[in-house]
């Protein structure tokens, strides 16, 4: 068995046949990973959340990674990241367009909003705003286990 570079066609491909990925952030120094459903269109990647500390992080620093795998016969995998940088998308006019084509991309995959809406010890109180965001790719990167 060896492991060899994916293409970024390859790449890509396996970002749009995801569902779920491992989201990366930093604040203080500090890196945090949070499973999140995300949709890609071959430019961005777009995700769901209510606030919670993924999203104070990111506010803080926008630099982004997330990390998507696929598994197959033989302990055999593939492995993508795409670094880039979080935009979020606000419930105003001048987002509009981009927040609703958001969610229709998000929309077409099953259960995606169920971990975006939940949150840990939530009660009764005031409903929450959704946040959708972006994250645009600067780098692509993929790796695979082949051979027999």
């Amino acid at each position: 068995m060896a492991v060899r570079e994916m293409t970024e066609r390859e790449s890509r491909e396996l970002l749009a046949q995801g569902n779920v990925g491992h989201l990366a952030c930093v604040h203080d120094n500090r890196p945090y990973v949070v499973p999140v459903h995300y949709a890609f269109d071959a430019e961005k990647l777009y995700v769901f959340s209510l606030t919670g500390q993924k999203i104070d992080r990111l506010r803080s620093n926008p630099n982004a990674c997330l990390q998507v795998e696929a598994s197959g016969e033989h302990h055999r995998w593939k492995s993508v990241v795409a670094e880039g940088t979080y935009h979020e998308l606000p419930d105003t006019p001048q987002w509009h367009n981009e927040r609703l084509y958001a969610w229709s991309l998000l929309q077409k995959r099953s259960f995606w909003w169920e971990p975006g809406s939940s949150k840990p010890g939530a009660g009764s109180g005031e409903p929450e705003v959704p946040i959708f965001f972006s994250i645009s790719i600067d780098q692509l990167s993929g790796r695979e286990l082949v051979g027999s």
